[in-house]
């Protein structure tokens, strides 16, 4: 197995990673980025952004990474293809193995692995993600402003993007798979008041309808076995999130869900030198933005702990 020592390892691309090497590249940390198994994020299945701020004009996703790849090559980060397989953060340097052959110790990480939606696992919602299928009505439910759309989901998280889908679309299905919601009573008393949306409880999603884009959605009632086709033009899907922290478990303090801890006001976890940003820590918003400025904290965070670090080794020196 060959090895190599770096001062800043950043594990994961995406808005928080690549805002974290652009600044620890600028701060000379020389960071070695690697983008693991989606390089770029799931900005890269997504069309059009419209909501990042300096593009006016709105941009293609994969072109939005892009830029921002080739922004953080520019001030020198060394990124590569490659998936951290496993991590031992039990000492220092803290240790990491790409790909399972591959050793790299590292003064600082910093881990910016995103968070994944939970699908419905349809052949049609995968064919159709990014033309009408959306697991994000923040994102993308300006697009569908006027217009008859369809949410499956029954937590809080489901409530708000149907309340906010209703501000902007005629109507709004929102498919619940049990004959109650597990939402709080607020948010189901904000969704039932809701004049344009109407729930359907005990409401199955069999097939998303379309060639090259939504266009209707097959449901099922699971208690009376009645088929019905909604006339929708866009699917969003709002059944959870699970990021991307598996292998950092037996280290890192999180959330039931997985989700790392950080401290208020900052991206330290509960390892001195190991810094999470993006939506591996983020459960609440989850926009590019926001995985954006974390990013930022996060290389300005780790530059801060090295320069603590060095002070402290040379008064122990002298």
């Amino acid at each position: 197995m060959t090895s190599e020592h770096v001062k800043c390892l950043i594990i994961g691309s995406g808005p928080a990673g690549y805002t974290a090497a652009i600044y620890a590249s600028r701060a000379n940390m020389n960071p070695v980025l690697y983008q693991g198994p989606q390089p770029g994020g799931q900005l890269t299945i997504t069309n059009d952004v419209e909501n990042f701020p300096g593009y006016p004009a709105g941009v293609q996703g994969p072109i939005m990474m892009q830029d921002l790849e080739n922004q953080a090559r520019r001030f020198g980060t060394d990124i590569r293809y490659g998936m951290v397989t496993r991590v031992d953060f039990s000492s220092h340097p803290h240790r990491a193995i790409v790909d399972d052959k591959h050793e790299i110790t590292a003064d600082s990480v910093i881990i910016s692995t995103g968070a994944s939606a939970k699908w419905l696992g349809l052949p049609s919602e995968m064919r159709l993600n990014g033309r009408g299928v959306s697991a994000c009505a923040v994102c993308d439910g300006f697009f569908f402003r006027g217009q008859d759309v369809a949410i499956v989901g029954a937590g809080d998280t489901a409530a708000e993007e149907a309340s906010y889908l209703a501000n902007l679309c005629r109507k709004v299905y929102m498919l619940v798979r049990r004959d109650e919601m597990r939402a709080s009573k607020v948010m189901q008393q904000r969704v039932k008041s809701a004049p344009n949306i109407e729930i359907l409880y005990n409401t199955e999603t069999q097939e998303v309808l379309g060639d090259e884009e939504v266009s209707g959605l097959l449901v099922k009632n699971t208690v009376t076995g009645e088929e019905r086709v909604l006339d929708v033009t866009g699917f969003f899907v709002a059944i959870g999130h699970k990021p991307n922290t598996d292998i950092f478990k037996d280290y890192l303090d999180m959330d039931e869900s997985g989700y790392i801890l950080t401290e208020k006001g900052s991206t330290r976890t509960n390892i001195p030198g190991v810094f999470a940003c993006g939506d591996a820590q983020d459960n609440i918003y989850r926009q590019a933005i926001t995985a954006a400025g974390t990013g930022c904290m996060a290389a300005l965070d780790a530059e801060r702990y090295l320069v603590t670090v060095e002070m402290q080794e040379q008064q122990l020196v002298h």
